[in-house]
């Protein structure tokens, strides 16, 4: 359980500065306690994405993985952040990611987050 907690901060944290440094990438909400909240259900829902959706796209697209030398990753990750974007459209969350190359770059940065604050955040193996 304390993981999927650090799983989740972690995500929030990296969608943070992928909304402070791409500007296609929007967050609304009154105060900074409503932009906490949303940002922890986005994780929420982009964890979901990524537990239920990209294992089956990652099988799918092994061939384009080993022909682009993974390079193909930074596609499916735009993809999910998309897919994200989209459900929380559909759950009425004020969260936006407008065209696919800010997707590819958003992606990008929030996979070199995301992994930093792993590293950082304690972790529970039991």
């Amino acid at each position: 359980m304390k993981n999927f907690v650090v799983k989740t901060i972690a995500n929030a944290a990296a969608l943070a500065v992928a909304v402070w440094l791409l500007n296609k990438i929007t967050l609304t909400g009154g105060s900074t306690g409503k932009k906490v909240g949303t940002l922890i259900v986005v994780a929420l829902l982009f964890g979901l994405v990524n537990f239920l959706v990209k294992p089956v796209v990652k099988v799918l697209t092994f061939p384009l993985f080993i022909l682009t030398l993974g390079l193909i990753t930074l596609v499916v990750n735009a993809l999910m952040l998309l897919l994200t974007s989209w459900l929380a459209d559909k759950f009425d969350v004020s969260f936006h990611v407008e065209g696919f190359w800010t997707a590819v770059l958003g992606g990008l940065i929030i996979s070199i987050v995301s992994w930093a604050m792993n590293m950082v955040l304690p972790d529970d193996k039991d």
